[in-house]
């Protein structure tokens, strides 16, 4: 038995990377019944086989895991966001942004086609101001590639934004080598087509980075849902002013007396299009209880 690391799984095949090989294996025993229960990123044992097929005999605890992408044990996660074709959906990278915090990943915001509309500096500052790195990117001239390249190196990283935000034409940028496949925009639905089908982590500069498949809107719920006790402090600008407010164990930030967040939202301390986003998904998961999650 060695160790390694699950790197792609297609088809009921996983491809583990393990002392300088990629060996293709099944899973083993339960693993082998619950297809779900592998995720790229993984860390494994495996047992490699001369006269029968490899097998992966044990996953290793995960630091964390995503259901979209179907990713574990992640470092960052590059929210690519595109200002034009199609037109950036601030709610969505919100709600990016709030699961990578909730999980403990580091969350990127990476803005691009800064080349078809000025405007992604409002977007650009509000992301700042709220203490997240951003990165402004134009595919056409390699603008935001280096800063990509430096914050991937040495760590393990997936790409995500809705379909034709230009993931895949980023990481093009960033390693010519990966040659993956991209896709235009549809001008009668304002999307992308789906351009990559299944995860997979690339070597590139000491780290690993995964593709990813856009996703739309109905996708959504299958996306992890927050506590309504923890959705507070996956905005991270809304910390230092949550012991401020009059009913610290019941406020919920929205519209309630005597709430530091609030009047921060009021002073412009607060992006008022990010406490937006935040009430729409505290109204998303105020009824659901912790027994409901399970």
């Amino acid at each position: 038995m060695i160790d390694g690391r699950v790197i792609k799984g297609i088809g009921g095949f996983y491809y583990v990377e393990a002392a300088d090989t990629i060996y293709e294996c099944k899973g083993r025993g339960k693993l082998k019944q619950n297809k779900n229960s592998l995720l790229v990123g993984d860390y494994v044992s495996i047992s490699v086989n001369d006269n029968a097929e490899n097998t992966i005999d044990e996953i290793k605890p995960r630091k964390n895991q995503l259901v979209r992408p179907p990713l574990s044990n992640l470092d960052r996660l590059f929210i690519v966001a595109s200002v034009a074709d199609p037109a950036i959906n601030t709610f969505v990278t919100d709600r990016l942004i709030a699961i990578a915090e909730h999980k403990g990943i580091e969350p990127v915001i990476v803005l691009t086609k800064i080349d078809l509309d000025s405007s992604y500096k409002m977007y650009f500052d509000m992301y700042k101001k709220a203490g997240f790195k951003v990165i402004a990117c134009n595919n056409k001239t390699g603008q935001g590639a280096d800063e990509v390249l430096e914050l991937i190196t040495g760590k393990t990283s997936a790409f995500t934004g809705n379909t034709g935000a230009g993931k895949s034409s980023l990481l093009n940028m960033i390693d010519c080598s990966l040659n993956l496949e991209t896709g235009e925009t549809s001008k009668k639905l304002g999307r992308g087509r789906h351009t990559t089908r299944y995860c997979c982590l690339y070597k590139i500069n000491g780290g690993y980075v995964a593709d990813t498949p856009g996703f739309s809107a109905v996708d959504f719920e299958k996306c992890e849902k927050i506590l309504k006790q923890d959705l507070p402090y996956c905005f991270r600008e809304f910390i230092p002013f949550l012991d401020g407010c009059k009913f610290q164990t019941s406020c919920s930030h929205i519209n309630d007396k005597g709430c530091a967040v609030v009047k921060a939202v009021e002073d412009g301390l607060i992006s008022k299009q990010r406490h937006e986003n935040y009430i729409r998904l505290y109204n998303e998961v105020k009824d659901i209880k912790k027994w409901e999650m399970k």
